[in-house]
């Protein structure tokens, strides 16, 4: 395991490792006034096969699609020397699980709002992270609110890129929620319809029915959502992606975030509403069964989701 209480030893940049503490820029970078930044979170597992990482390809992919709509895919990276730089960031600090941080950023050049005089940086970051809305709240939920903060309209901002810039709405919509003493916000749309939390997908189940709302909601394209999706068909669950009104929250039978980061976490109330019975429902816990099974190894990956180191 890597030293610095879980952070990694070496970080990855622009096709070397140096160490971490070099990991540096300059004030006057561009990201750091404008937020023109692209990233990817991902993880790696501890399974009973050796450490894997979690749909990488897929990951890669969506940083680099996230790239191309801000004009800022790496000149000198491409995305198979990416996908094994992830893997190289893993091994060269010994990591046998850790999340995964790539980021590509406009580095300093010109002063100013236009951007395509700055130079494009690209890094690569591991670390220890545990789960981040709390173990307990796997078993238990979580407890949320309905955000005063909708997700940005059409045509404003990118919501198919996993930008920095789009993290200032998250972050409004993640301290109001603290602010207020619940884990995790849920924004609507900027038509009153749900969108997602912070930082997760959302997915309702109601009468045996699984809903989530589509892509035009204002949602990132979430890769864990996608799985969750693809195993709840394998079930038989139907699955509807389709625009969910903000009242089905409350009369929900179950409600659950998914995410890199959140990984597949039950929500127990809303708005100091319980949802069902106030704890994790019977369709929450056996997707999450699943999810965890392939990740540790103990199911089989029949969906090629595992890049073992």
């Amino acid at each position: 395991m890597a030293s610095n209480k879980g952070l990694a030893d070496k970080i990855w940049h622009n096709g070397q490792f140096i160490p971490w503490s070099d990991a540096n820029i300059h004030v006057m970078s561009h990201v750091v006034h404008y937020g023109t930044a692209v990233f990817e979170g991902i993880r790696c597992y501890k399974t009973n096969k050796g450490s894997a990482i979690f749909r990488l390809p897929e990951h890669v992919k969506r940083l680099f699609n996230s790239a191309k709509i801000y004009r800022m895919t790496p000149p000198d990276f491409s995305y198979e020397q990416i996908y094994q730089a992830c893997i190289d960031s893993v091994k060269e600090n010994s990591f046998e699980e850790c999340y995964i941080r790539p980021v590509i950023f406009r580095g300093l050049g010109e002063f100013g709002v236009n951007p395509l005089n700055s130079p494009i940086e690209t890094y690569i970051i591991t670390w220890f992270w545990g789960k981040y809305l709390g173990p307990e709240a796997l078993e238990k939920g979580v407890e949320v609110q309905v955000a005063s903060w909708n997700r940005f309209s059409p045509n404003t901002l990118p919501a198919l890129a996993k930008a920095g810039a789009n993290y200032m709405n998250s972050q409004l919509i993640k301290m109001e929620a603290i602010e207020h003493g619940y884990a995790e916000g849920i924004a609507l749309d900027t038509y009153g319809y749900v969108s997602e939390g912070s930082g997760e997908n959302i997915f309702i189940v109601r009468d045996g029915i699984i809903y989530t709302p589509p892509i035009c909601a204002s949602v990132l394209p979430g890769i864990t959502r996608h799985s969750i999706i693809k195993l709840a068909k394998e079930f038989g669950y139907k699955v509807r992606e389709e625009m969910v009104p903000r009242e089905i929250l409350y009369i929900a039978d179950e409600v659950f975030f998914t995410g890199t980061a959140a990984e597949v976490t039950p929500i127990c109330s809303i708005d100091k509403i319980h949802i069902g019975n106030g704890r994790r429902g019977p369709i929450t816990k056996k997707l999450q069964e699943e999810f965890f099974g392939i990740l540790s190894g103990e199911k089989e990956d029949r969906f090629g989701w595992l890049q073992y180191i």
